[in-house]
């Protein structure tokens, strides 16, 4: 099963939603989406369903073209961040709603609604409506229908975003389980890197419409294709900073140098961006974090057994994201240090180079 996006936009009067894109996804891993909010990805993913109009462009699904095909004709099943659940329904009739549209004879039915809830837990509460259900189980019923429904495509818009920490971390888990082996393509919009790295299988990484960068996932975390794609693939927000290059050497200011090695050593002379993941910027210097930058703490907070201090130097923000707990103040000027290995380095355009 494929799904292939043919030079694709949307316009909404004289604003561009999703500029020209082009993009073939396949059954057998998850698809993700990934960008902040307001990068395009719900605009993009009505799009395929069907339910918003293209300016231009083809959709076309297992080699039909489908652009011009109602959502219903699609054989396709979206799952929303928000709880879309019948409130008058049960849950069984929630699940086999699509499949009771569809005509399909009651036995089948019942084989289906029940295959789905025993998958999702939800074998005990089939009789119940969604107002005694807590939102995980909600959001479980939402999913349930869509692996009943059988579809060709099943579009996740950020489903997990309304749930707490723990039943978001129990379904991220479940997702990929979940719909393996379906011969569905299955397109996951999220906001955070962290989700889509979990997630695996290939990543679309978005931002103002268009898209940054497209692969496998890991991949493009460790090799991202442009500075913007950098940005899009990091939370916190990457480090960012200007340097000039002088042989060997790489001067970001006057306290801050140091030798270039491997690819980066040998790019012509001049100035480029030098960036790097907050993780990979540290209080304490070791065999790794070699390179010292000073700055001046603005903000930081403790999460779990990490601590993370945003400080500014030479009127640009940092953020460091170090384990353990340390001891920051307000207003200090402090060390961080830097992993050279960990460095990207883009040009003027903003394209990767080392």
């Amino acid at each position: 099963m494929t799904l292939e996006l043919r030079n694709v936009t949307k316009q909404v009067g004289p604003i561009t939603h999703i500029k020209p894109t082009t993009l073939s996804l396949e059954a057998g891993h998850f698809n993700v989406l990934l960008g902040q909010t307001g990068a395009g990805k719900t605009s993009l993913i009505k799009l395929m369903a069907g339910l918003d109009p293209m300016a231009s462009g083809q959709i076309w699904m297992n080699g039909k073209d489908v652009t011009k095909l109602s959502t219903q004709r699609r054989n396709i099943s979206l799952v929303h961040q928000f709880f879309v659940n019948y409130p008058h329904m049960t849950v069984f009739d929630n699940i086999a709603s699509p499949l009771k549209v569809a005509g399909m004879a009651k036995s089948e039915i019942a084989g289906r609604v029940e295959e789905a809830a025993d998958i999702l837990q939800l074998r005990p509460m089939l009789k119940r409506r969604p107002h005694e259900l807590s939102g995980g189980q909600q959001q479980r019923t939402a999913l349930a229908r869509a692996i009943a429904k059988e579809s060709n495509a099943v579009f996740l818009d950020e489903p997990l975003a309304n749930l707490d920490y723990k039943l978001r971390e129990e379904l991220r888990e479940q997702l990929p389980e979940l719909f393996a082996g379906r011969g569905a393509i299955v397109i996951y919009a999220t906001s955070e890197p962290e989700e889509a790295l979990l997630l695996g299988g290939m990543t679309a990484l978005m931002s103002d419409g268009h898209v940054a960068q497209f692969g496998p996932t890991a991949e493009i975390y460790r090799k991202p294709a442009n500075l913007m794609a950098a940005s899009v693939f990091s939370d916190p927000p990457i480090n960012a900073a200007q340097i000039i290059k002088t042989g060997t050497t790489a001067t970001m200011n006057a306290e801050t140098r140091w030798t270039l090695e491997g690819h980066a050593a040998f790019l012509p002379d001049g100035a480029y961006t030098v960036a790097v993941r907050p993780d990979n910027v540290v209080p304490q210097p070791d065999e790794h974090h070699l390179i010292a930058v000073k700055g001046r703490v603005q903000v930081t907070e403790l999460s779990g057994s990490e601590s993370s201090a945003h400080f500014e130097m030479d009127g640009r923000a940092w953020v460091s994201l170090a384990h353990g707990v340390h001891p920051y103040q307000i207003g200090e000027d402090h060390l961080f240090y830097i992993d050279p290995s960990k460095c990207f380095y883009f040009d003027q355009d903003g394209e990767l180079v080392a």
